[in-house]
């Protein structure tokens, strides 16, 4: 991978809520979702900002939802990862793993 290639922490964040989310994934969802899981505060700007990164890299894609069934609706962007976007979670993660090994980190 090249240096553009490799994930800076809060995209790997990003992209594990993304993944997390299975299919329902949107910008307020992510949000929540990181959140919810590390207690650190996110702001909105943040994620979309993370998001159009990781679009320009080709680890994510967008599309619109149907809109939302209530009186003012409105469609979602959903968000997905794209094959690239999977391999590179998938080789961050083992990276952040093999680092952690033989660590007191390790024995969490």
């Amino acid at each position: 991978m090249s240096k553009g290639e490799y994930l800076a922490e809060f995209e790997l964040y990003v992209m594990l809520a993304v993944l997390r989310k299975n299919g329902e994934a949107y910008g307020a969802s992510i949000r929540r979702e990181i959140e919810g899981r590390t207690g650190r505060p996110v702001s909105i700007g943040a994620v979309y900002a993370t998001l159009g990164r990781l679009a320009d890299k080709g680890f994510v894609e967008f599309e619109l939802s149907e809109p939302r069934p209530v009186p003012g609706g409105r469609a979602r962007k959903q968000v997905r990862l794209t094959e690239e976007g999977t391999a590179a979670v998938e080789h961050s993660s083992a990276m952040l793993l093999k680092m952690m090994k033989g660590t007191p980190v390790a024995e969490w």
